[in-house]
């Protein structure tokens, strides 16, 4: 059963996470780990950070061009590159939306990896992008606030909407299952009376 992927609009994605213990990275973590590549892969995304799956802590687990399944726990971007370079980022909170948006191409990240065991990775190309932008969501970023404010009010409206339009196919669809279920007692009722 995979994840839920949560929405641009819903509180967690906005969420500034706190650092993970690493006395906490366990078996039971790593399994985490795994259905949140599971989500990912089923989801046809690159990255997918611990506050899109409802979790206020700073990891985030990615697979580049060179499919290597890579965990970052507590990363921090220690260097960037001079060099900017445009590519259009989409994002798995933000599902339809498209915009080319400006990053280092090349960065250098110190993290903890699903053992806890610490590590410097210097990266170019989609894998530094991906860091970027999986980072980002550990700070309550989303890729549309580095880009052109109009497009993000445009997708910050229109990503409300959804939200709207969800919550309230939700409540019809609470009702409906609330007004089934009385007529089921009610006519269990019925039965034992008659």
């Amino acid at each position: 059963m995979n994840m839920k992927i949560y929405k641009l609009g819903e509180e967690v994605i906005r969420a500034k996470c706190e650092p993970v213990d690493p006395a906490s990275i366990n078996d039971e973590m790593r399994s985490l780990f795994e259905e949140m590549f599971a989500t990912m892969f089923e989801a046809d995304g690159v990255g997918l950070a611990a506050p899109q799956v409802g979790i206020k802590q700073r990891f985030f687990v990615l697979m580049a061009d060179d499919e290597v399944k890579r965990v970052f726990i507590n990363p921090q971007i220690i260097s960037t590159s001079q060099t900017l370079v445009d590519y259009e980022e989409g994002c798995l909170s933000l599902p339809g939306f498209n915009e080319n948006i400006r990053r280092p191409e090349k960065v250098t990240v110190q993290a903890l990896n699903e053992f806890g065991k610490p590590f410097t990775l210097e990266a170019d190309g989609l894998l530094a992008r991906i860091i970027q932008h999986e980072n980002d969501h550990l700070d309550g970023i989303v890729y549309i606030d580095r880009g052109d404010p109009e497009f993000a009010a445009k997708v910050n409206a229109q990503m409300k909407k959804r939200l709207e339009r969800q919550a309230k196919k939700e409540e019809a669809k609470a009702k409906k299952a609330a007004s089934i279920a009385a007529k089921l007692a009610a006519k269990e009722a019925k039965k034992h009376n008659s």
